[in-house]
């Protein structure tokens, strides 16, 4: 037991049950209660987690008001598509240290939440479609971290997939699919990287709110994982303070005005709420107090080597999609620089993660301080960076630019006001401008490259027509030397996509139910999500999952397959047959063909990254463990392994396999049946058997509760009144008069979309919840609408 915790328990047994409760919420929106007599330090806990958003003066969580300059490195996609371990923890490190040097306690990040569908408006922040590469690269952005002396967070936990009602919408999905894709990645970070915080999430998981769900926050995330940290609350996701206490939920963030209070020590008084429980959340605050006030770390550091470290990241994250040989580029000739996006780059999502740079590099000039006098670059704007709008006369310096050119390079993607935290995309489209700007060059110029900077896959329906793509995916503020550094191989594109890139939304069974109902998202696709669905129906990707092209060639040979205890020891060779240095990222998949439980067709297990010279070889060994082979066995409560035959698949992408071997597992236990979507999305029949009970009907709107949002309130006239002051009062609470467009509609949704608990929360007291209580009562009672939805 750490000597910190020890120490909190000490203190704990001196508090007052008044003083136990006013820690275990909140001071204000980023601080901790402190107790001086006590010895309990407040702490500061700050937005992430690619850029320390430690805000100044006015502050909000949704990202709205200004906040310190710091390093802004590239978002959690960027980062994701390195498959670098140790680059990712070298950037937890610089995190870290910046933490400290502006006196911050807890980072809130990484995010590692499953990309269940690419629309989703916040996958900018979250590393993969797959739970092995999400949680690897969070274990190591935590290891970096907490090298410092900071906390980092695991958020948002669990199953909160869609920006769309996502503090009020109810995820169902079956045991299994939950322990597989959704918990796993989380289970990985906390047993590699012993995180000190958890954020839970605001929606519910099969019909019970994260921050009450006792099987998630402590019979999970405790007792078989062995977390022993904090956890916290999202910002106003609290549903219930006792309850939460109970469950697990250590610490209600933001402070709240001691909204809650009054409920826990009712609770506390009637032993609902046991003061064992109560202690025990109590302990864990004062531990985190403790934790970081005591902490060893590093608060010096250099912003240009930061700045440097940020490029590097960027340039190993941008994965060349396609290239017929015209990259990397000669430094010679006329080149033409089209698109916006190349004097104000899109580097970073919108929202709570929005980092205010400490410098921002533009490819522009970037890439003609590289070239020199070498090259003459030309340079067209192409479409408004804003909007991405265009009009002809854009296109037609477009057309001429591209014309002259010996080569072009056209940056398109998608404008911030495209994805978001607050909101997801309703279609995968570039902007029309920036497919117009995109078919007007090809027309003139067929040597023409196309760099993307989006947060979230697009789809291409052209793909076949550039020179050459590059996915440069959000590079952070030195994404434009990144971006040239690899068009003009002084870097190597280090990227393979850790997401796949469909050919159209309507191609996955996700789609058939995302973002669509607001009090309930139904996850009946199971397990067939990303290359696990494209893999296993035969539907290919435009893009596959792990897919990244090189400036030079890899060979694979030599591969072996050797048992090792409980699991196996996957051995291949890895040589550079090429002409330049490089990088290449080994996958290996473990494909199981026959089993009682249904399986994707394969599924990564293991990767590493390799940098090789010229003609230079490395040995790559991977390990394989039990729960390698395993499937989670709903009916024990365990995971299994089912013996028999095994196919181990080593490639550069799910669909380049380069060598595979068989296997005979002999160890394991009988796999309980289980049964999936037989056409990938599960009919009424099918989900109930994947459930294990019958569909949850979705909640109404009426009558109202606590739960209802304020955009519930305007099914009725009296509930329309309410609403707009309640509209009213948040704008006077939130200034936003200098907000873009695109902060504004994450205001919007943020507002409309927010449970009334919620709104009495952020009250500061003037709206209790006796008082929510009796508004609620007086709405349904003044209501015929809400009176009849009663019975």
């Amino acid at each position: 037991m750490r000597a910190t915790y020890e120490r909190a328990e000490q203190i704990v047994s001196r508090l007052t049950t008044d003083e136990k409760i006013r820690l275990v919420s909140g001071k204000d929106a980023w601080t901790t209660e402190a107790l001086d007599e006590h010895g309990v330090p407040s702490i500061m806990l700050t937005d992430g987690p690619h850029g320390v958003r430690k805000q100044t003066a006015s502050t909000d969580h949704l990202g709205i008001n200004e906040s310190v300059p710091a390093t802004c490195f590239p978002p959690a996609v960027t980062l994701g598509s390195t498959w670098d371990p140790a680059l990712i923890e070298e950037v937890g490190s610089a995190l870290g240290r910046e933490s400290r040097a502006n006196d911050v306690s807890v980072l809130l990040g990484p995010g590692l939440n499953i990309k269940r569908h690419p629309a989703g408006g916040r996958n900018f922040e979250y590393f993969s479609e797959d739970p092995f590469v999400s949680g690897k690269m969070a274990a190591a952005l935590v290891r970096g971290i907490q090298s410092q002396g900071v906390g980092a967070c695991l958020k948002h936990y669990a199953a909160n997939n869609q920006e769309f009602f996502r503090m009020s919408c109810d995820s169902v999905v079956d045991d299994r699919t939950l322990n597989e894709l959704y918990l796993t990645g989380f289970e990985i970070a906390v047993k590699e990287s012993d995180p000190w915080t958890v954020m839970c999430s605001y929606n519910k998981i099969n019909g019970e709110h994260a921050d009450i769900n006792r099987d998630l926050l402590t019979d999970k995330l405790r007792d078989d994982w062995g977390f022993d940290g904090l956890v916290m609350s999202d910002w106003f996701a609290v549903s219930d303070r006792a309850l939460g206490i109970c469950a697990g939920l250590d610490l209600e963030m933001p402070g709240s005005g001691g909204t809650w209070d009054a409920q826990v020590k009712d609770a506390h008084a009637k032993g609902l709420l046991t003061t064992a429980e109560l202690d025990l959340a109590v302990t864990r605050v004062i531990d985190l107090a403790l934790r970081v006030s005591e902490a060893d770390g590093t608060s010096q550091f250099d912003p240009a080597t930061h700045h440097e470290l940020a490029r590097r990241a960027a340039a190993a994250g941008t994965v060349l999609l396609t290239n017929d040989g015209i990259l990397p580029l000669e430094r010679t000739g006329s080149i033409a620089v089209i698109g916006a996006f190349a004097k104000k780059p899109r580097y970073q999502g919108a929202g709570s993660s929005l980092v205010n740079p400490t410098q921002v590099d533009t490819f522009l000039s970037a890439l003609r301080a590289a070239v020199g006098d070498a090259a003459v670059v030309h340079y067209a704007p192409g479409y408004d960076a804003t909007t991405g709008e265009t009009e002809e006369a854009l296109l037609d310096e477009v057309r001429d630019a591209a014309r002259k050119a010996d080569v072009v390079i056209v940056l398109a993607g998608l404008p911030q006001s495209y994805e978001s935290e607050g909101f997801d995309r309703p279609h995968l489209r570039l902007p029309d401008g920036h497919t117009a700007v995109i078919a007007a060059a090809l027309d003139v110029n067929d040597r023409t490259v196309v760099a993307l900077q989006n947060g979230s896959p697009v789809e291409l329906p052209w793909a076949d027509r550039p020179a050459a793509i590059v996915e440069a995916y959000l590079g952070g503020q030195a994404s434009g030397s990144a971006l040239a550094d690899v068009l003009l191989g002084d870097a190597t594109p280090g990227g393979r996509l850790a997401e796949s890139f469909p050919i159209s939304a309507a191609d996955l069974p996700a789609d058939r139910d995302f973002a669509r109902h607001p009090k309930q998202v139904e996850y009946r696709e199971g397990l067939f999500v990303g290359y696990r669905y494209h893999d296993t129906a035969g539907i290919p990707a435009r893009f596959p999952f792990g897919h990244g092209l090189t400036y030079t060639a890899f060979d694979y040979s030599g591969l072996s397959v050797r048992k090792s205890g409980e699991g196996y020891t996957v051995t291949v060779t890895v040589t550079n047959a090429g002409p330049r240095a490089g990088s290449d990222v080994v996958q290996v998949y473990v494909r199981d063909p026959e089993c009682a439980a249904y399986r994707p067709a394969k599924e990564l297990k293991g990767f590493a990254k390799v940098h090789l010279e010229p003609g230079t070889s490395e040995k790559v060994t991977l390990k394989l463990d039990r729960r390698a082979f395993s499937v989670w066995d709903v009916r024990s409560q365990e995971w299994r392994v089912e013996p028999g035959t095994f196919e181990i698949l080593v490639g550069a992408s799910s669909t380049d396999i380069r060598a595979r071997r068989t296997i005979k597992v002999e160890f394991g236990e009988a796999v309980s049946p289980a049964h999936g979507p037989a056409a990938f999305v599960a009919n009424d029949n099918e989900f109930r058997l994947m459930l294990g009970r019958e569909i949850p009907e979705a909640q109404g709107t009426l009558p109202y509760h606590r739960d209802s949002t304020v955009a519930d309130l305007k099914e009725t006239a009296a509930g329309r009144v309410v609403a707009g002051m309640m509209l009213q009062q948040a704008k006077k609470a939130f200034d936003t008069s200098e907000a873009d467009a695109t902060t504004l509609a994450m205001f919007d949704a943020a507002t409309r979309e927010a449970p009334l608990r919620m709104v009495a929360m952020g009250s500061s007291g003037k709206l209790t919840l006796a008082g929510l209580d009796r508004l609620i009562r007086t709405l349904n009672l003044t209501s015929s609408k809400a009176w009849r939805a009663r019975s």
